[in-house]
């Protein structure tokens, strides 16, 4: 009885922007395909991306990062930055795997990246995983290629970006700063659990903290804050 009275959890609301009209119209059929998910919207530009993110308030939007007009980083930072989007998770789309500007859409909020070249499967994962509140890189991109992308300039701290300040770590305690490095390498909360020889509920715990303390949406801008405040420094190799 308890069973048939549970309310089924509402679908995922996704919001498509790309201005290729032929690519939104094939995501919209897969997107819709799935009995957890719907599209509520699409956009063309980032202009009407953020119009309608802040009419119908996604869960996920899938942004294209090139566009004409507004761009989808230019998009991305004006949703994340909105706090009555602060529920909005952002997933930008890009041509190549490799993208200059992916680090400067993770900076802007986006909770990842995947290229479009990605199979079907990998774009319906990417959806559940980031509205699950976890970072998302493409499965080609290893787990190195944030700090890679963060390392391109000068590395260390950058008081003047979000995050940037490393007296913001001082919020943490020792094992949520240890916990931050793991995030930061890109391990799961079972790895980071193996590593520390702790529970994985228990790592989602400190993780939880960290990103109530440092204001970060979820796990990828963890790892931008990792980075920019020094705590992590990319490696060379």
């Amino acid at each position: 009885m308890t069973d048939l009275l549970a309310t089924p959890e509402p679908p995922i609301r996704v919001l498509l922007a790309d201005d290729q009209a032929l690519l939104r119209s094939a995501f919209r059929v897969l997107v819709n395909s799935e009995p957890d998910m719907t599209v509520i919207g699409e956009a063309a530009d980032g202009a009407q991306a953020v119009e309608l993110a802040r009419l119908h308030t996604p869960d996920v939007v899938l942004m294209d990062i090139r566009m004409p007009g507004t761009d989808g980083l230019a998009a991305t930072r004006e949703i994340c930055s909105d706090p009555a989007l602060a529920q909005v998770r952002v997933v930008m789309l890009t041509t190549f795997e490799v993208d200059e500007y992916v680090v400067q859409s993770l900076r802007a909020g986006a909770s990842g990246f995947l290229g479009k070249g990605a199979e079907p499967e990998e774009l319906l994962a990417a959806i559940r995983i980031t509205r699950a509140g976890e970072s998302l890189l493409s499965p080609a991109a290893t787990k190195g290629l944030i700090a890679t992308f963060l390392a391109q300039g000068d590395p260390g701290p950058h008081p003047d970006r979000p995050g940037g300040s490393a007296a913001r770590l001082d919020a943490l305690t020792g094992r949520e700063r240890e916990v931050l490095v793991q995030v930061a390498g890109g391990l799961s909360n079972d790895e980071i659990g193996e590593r520390l020889a702790v529970s994985p509920l228990t790592v989602k715990t400190h993780v939880n903290r960290a990103m109530a303390k440092l204001g970060a949406r979820d796990r990828a801008q963890l790892v931008v804050i990792a980075y920019e405040s020094g705590l992590v420094r990319p490696r060379r190799d």
